[in-house]
């Protein structure tokens, strides 16, 4: 099979200016990409090109034709993707009306049993109403295939209880998934490719001559077969597919398949702009350190009257970023912010966040860090120091409320920047994060509501509304 290319073109932006898709002027810019009359997918180019002027709704109807005069009356026989669509035309007008007018639809239009059980609402999101009407038309719509091609523990595997646990957990969690998945690949919205990076480096990865062409081939075949065996992936050239890796070098891996790096859904811990991450169709997943399978120890922390330590961070030093930093803090001798590249085994880590109102959370080798969760699972204000990190789930959250986040040219005025915050928004940035964890959190068996598997999904929910495909 060829593998077609089309042309992209991207802006870099700040996580302050990052998309809610769905939502008017939240995002800097507009993405852009040119696609030749014979390809199979039409982009929406703005974000929000489709959102009417006016506080009306206008849902797409299914597309009829003129019936022959001596048939009399006979209705058009839809094609399955226009099926598909006129659901999503659908999801797109109800989360239209919500965002004009502001309303809380969410408790007159309950999906299930539980489904009033949260309603997001407050600051750390960018617009909570709006969040809360595409989730429910998520849970109401969405469906997922995942292909059955491949065997484990290269495909449809993972890891679960390392920093890459999140790869794992999302995988195995998608194969026993029956609200979302279907096995009918006509009537879902995206395909999900369960091939595994982390696996595929420990077992196709040369080492001594560092050679990752293994890597590269196997996941291009696998696409070439599905791309052979169905017609779904030249249908919308990659663009209603999505990949998930939580390695730092699931980037890489994708460049090497054109039609995935330049049209799929590519969901990453590795989110770098700097990197060809595009936030208006890639998606932020976040890096989660499991150790076990219960993560609820962990989680809590005392309230901030009881947090005497204004700043911690504990870590190896591993990329330019964390090596500026912890050149710069470490062993200064302030008794305000603590910083180990090995920690004292008199010292507990997760002891030490709790007593803490910030963690620093600098970048490594690559921009992601499990730090940022462990800091929300202790109810420690996070404080980001990187460049070109998009943090996860930034189309709905609004991360300003629940973090600090400092360049890397502000690390020597990091003290003045954490104690010129006042107590009173401390007080409010503590309590965000409190508020905020649910949606970091891993359950184990089933899923719940808003928690980070779902939050992912919604993600990769907004992007499929952001474009249309066509036979």
């Amino acid at each position: 099979m060829k593998l077609l290319n089309s042309s992209s073109s991207t802006s870099a932006h700040s996580s302050s200016t990052l998309i809610f898709i769905l939502i008017t002027c939240l995002f800097g810019g507009s993405e852009s990409r040119a696609f030749s009359n014979s390809f199979s997918v039409s982009p929406i180019y703005s974000p929000y090109s489709w959102l009417p002027t006016i506080p009306k709704r206008i849902t797409a109807p299914l597309p009829t034709v003129k019936p022959k005069e001596e048939d009399g009356l006979i209705a058009k026989k839809f094609s399955k993707i226009e099926k598909v669509e006129h659901d999503l035309a659908k999801a797109r007008g109800s989360i239209r009306e919500a965002i004009l007018n502001g309303e809380n639809q969410t408790r007159s239009t309950p999906l299930h049993e539980d489904a009033n059980d949260y309603v997001p609402q407050g600051n750390i999101y960018n617009n909570a109403q709006a969040f809360q009407r595409s989730y429910l038309e998520m849970e109401k719509t969405f469906k997922i295939f995942v292909y059955n091609e491949g065997e484990p523990p290269l495909f449809h595997d993972g890891p679960c209880k390392n920093k890459y646990s999140t790869e794992g957990r999302f995988i195995h969690q998608m194969e026993q998934e029956t609200r979302f998945r279907t096995c009918n690949p006509d009537e879902a919205h995206v395909y999900f490719l369960p091939f595994t990076v982390v696996k595929m480096v420990s077992y196709l990865y040369i080492p001594e001559t560092r050679d990752r062409r293994g890597i590269k081939r196997a996941a291009l075949d696998y696409v070439n077969i599905l791309a052979q065996k169905y017609p779904y992936w030249n249908r919308s050239l990659g663009a209603d597919h999505f990949m998930l890796s939580c390695h730092d070098w699931g980037p890489e891996i994708s460049f090497h398949i054109p039609n995935l790096h330049n049209n799929s859904i590519r969901v990453l811990c590795n989110a770098n702009t700097s990197e060809g991450f595009n936030p208006s169709r890639d998606v932020s997943f976040p890096e989660i350190y499991l150790r076990s399978d219960n993560v609820t120890s962990f989680i809590g922390g005392p309230p901030p009257s009881k947090r005497k330590l204004l700043a911690f961070y504990a870590g190896e030093i591993h990329g330019y970023v964390r090596s500026v930093f912890v050149n710069y803090w470490k062993d200064k001798g302030d008794e305000d912010i603590k910083v180990y590249t090995s920690l004292p085994k008199k010292l507990s880590y997760l002891g030490m966040m709790k007593k803490s109102k910030y963690c620093i959370c600098p970048s490594g080798y690559e921009v992601a860090s499990p730090r940022v969760v462990e800091a929300i699972y202790a109810e420690c204000v996070p404080v980001l120091i990187s460049d070109h990190y998009v943090p996860p789930f930034s189309d709905v959250l609004n991360w300003d409320a629940f973090s600090i986040q400092v360049s890397l040219s502000e690390i020597p005025n990091l003290k003045k920047i954490l104690t010129t915050i006042p107590e009173d928004r401390y007080i409010k940035l503590q309590r965000s994060v409190k508020q905020v964890q649910r949606h970091f959190i891993t359950n184990n068996g089933a899923p719940k509501r808003y928690d980070v598997f779902h939050m992912t999904l919604h993600s990769i929910w907004l992007r499929r509304l952001n474009i249309r495909v066509h036979d």
